[in-house]
C-alpha cells in the first residue's frame, strides 16, 4: 500500500498506561494493565493497523484515544493538543474530528431510529446547518458507502449486517472526522462482505484523506488496509513497522507465530525462514504479566536474560528506523533466518 506523503503527526500516543484495579495488594481486585507504555503515531491520511490476540489491549488503546476510556498515565496528543483533562464540553467538541466504529454495528445502531435518522443524529446534536442541509448531507454520505436510497426508512432489524456497518461507517463520518478509529469493524462480516467494507474505507481515505487506527486480530484484512502496522502482546507493542516490510520479515518471535499460522503468509516467509512457531498455551493473565520479556513462556527462543530483563522496543540495526521490535534477540534471530 502506498505511503502518504510524510508530515507531522496528527495522532501522538506516548507512554500509554490503563490499569484496572485498586493497585494495592491487600485489595482483593488485583491490577489489571490493560495497556503497559504504548507508543506510537498516525499522520494524516494513514491507516496504523493495531494486532494481536484478544485481550491484548487494542480495543482498550483505542478508546482511551476517542475519550471512552482514561488513561492511567501517559499522553494522547491530537494536532499537537493534549487530550487529557478535557471537559466533558472540550470532548463533544473534539468529537467531531475523532470516531470510532465498533466490531458489532446492530449493538452501536438505535433500534427505534431509521437509518437516515441513524446517519443524521450527528448533525442534529451538534447542530449543523439547516434542515434541509443535514437531508442533504444524509443522502451524499448514503451514496457515498454504497447505501441504496430506498434504505433510508428500514430500521436496524431489517437490514444485512454488512448494511448495518456500512450505516456505523456513514454516521462516524458525518461530522467529517480527521481520524476515525475502527474496533474490529469487519470481524462480525462474511468475508465477501469484509472485501467490501475494505474497498470502501480505501476509496474514503483516498478521497477524504481521514486516516484510519484500525484494530483487528485478522492479519489478512490488516495487510490490506494498512500503511503501517503495530503488534500487540500483553498489553504492549512488541513490533512496528511498514506493512509489506513487517509481512515479509517479522522481526519478532510473536510475529512470526501470527504469521506462520496464516497459510499463504506462511508459504512466503518459509522461503527465506524454514521455522514454523506455533504457540504453546494462552497468554498469562495481564493481572500477573511475567518478569522481563512479557513472551518469554510462551517463546522457543527465550534465554536467562528473557526471564529478567524487559526488552526494548527499539529501531532493529540493519532495518532502519521505520522496523521495530522488543526483543533482546531480534537481530541475532533475523540473521538465523
Amino acid at each position: 500500500m502506498q505511503e502518504p506523503q510524510r508530515s507531522g503527526p496528527l495522532l501522538q500516543v506516548t507512554g500509554l498506561k490503563r490499569y484496572f484495579g485498586s493497585g494495592h495488594e491487600t485489595s482483593k481486585h488485583a491490577t489489571i494493565k490493560a495497556v503497559e507504555d504504548v507508543t506510537f503515531q498516525l499522520r494524516a491520511g494513514e491507516t496504523l493497523g493495531l494486532v494481536g490476540e484478544s485481550g491484548c489491549g487494542k480495543s482498550t488503546t483505542g478508546r482511551m484515544i476517542v475519550g471512552l476510556e482514561q488513561p492511567t498515565t501517559g499522553a494522547i496528543a491530537f494536532r499537537g493538543q493534549d487530550l487529557s483533562g478535557l471537559s466533558a464540553k472540550e470532548w463533544r467538541a473534539k468529537r467531531r474530528e475523532l470516531q470510532i466504529v465498533f466490531q458489532n454495528p446492530q449493538s452501536a445502531l438505535d433500534p427505534r431510529l431509521s437509518v437516515r435518522r441513524q446517519i443524521r443524529e450527528p448533525l442534529d446534536l451538534h447542530r449543523i446547518g439547516a434542515p434541509s442541509e443535514r437531508e442533504a448531507a444524509v443522502t451524499e454520505l448514503m451514496e457515498a458507502v454504497s447505501l441504496p436510497h430506498e434504505l433510508g426508512n428500514r430500521f436496524p432489524h431489517e437490514i444485512s449486517g454488512g448494511q448495518a456497518q456500512r450505516v456505523v461507517i456513514a454516521r462516524a463520518l458525518t461530522l467529517k472526522p480527521s481520524l476515525i478509529v475502527c474496533d474490529e469493524p469487519v470481524s462480525a462480516l462474511d468475508v465477501s462482505v469484509q472485501a467490501k467494507v475494505v474497498a470502501l474505507l480505501e476509496e474514503l481515505q483516498a478521497r477524504l484523506g481521514v486516516s484510519y487506527l484500525f484494530i483487528s486480530h485478522d492479519l489478512r484484512v490488516v495487510k490490506m488496509l494498512s500503511h503501517r502496522v503495530a503488534v500487540m502482546y500483553l498489553g504492549q507493542i512488541v513490533e512496528e513497522g511498514l506493512t509489506d516490510e513487517l509481512y515479509d520479515e517479522p522481526l519478532h518471535p510473536y510475529t512470526k507465530a501470527l504469521l506462520s499460522a496464516i497459510p499463504d503468509i506462511a508459504m512466503a516467509l518459509r522461503r527465506h525462514d524454514s521455522r514454523r512457531i506455533v504457540l504453546q498455551g494462552d497468554p498469562p493473565s495481564p493481572a500477573a504479566p511475567p518478569a522481563g520479556c512479557h513472551f518469554h513462556t510462551r517463546c522457543p527462543f527465550a534465554r536467562e536474560r528473557c526471564r529478567h530483563e524487559m526488552p526494548a522496543l527499539r529501531a532493529i540495526a540493519g532495518e532502519g528506523i521505520t522496523h521495530k521490535a522488543r526483543c533482546h534477540f531480534a537481530e541475532e534471530l533475523k540473521v538465523a533466518s
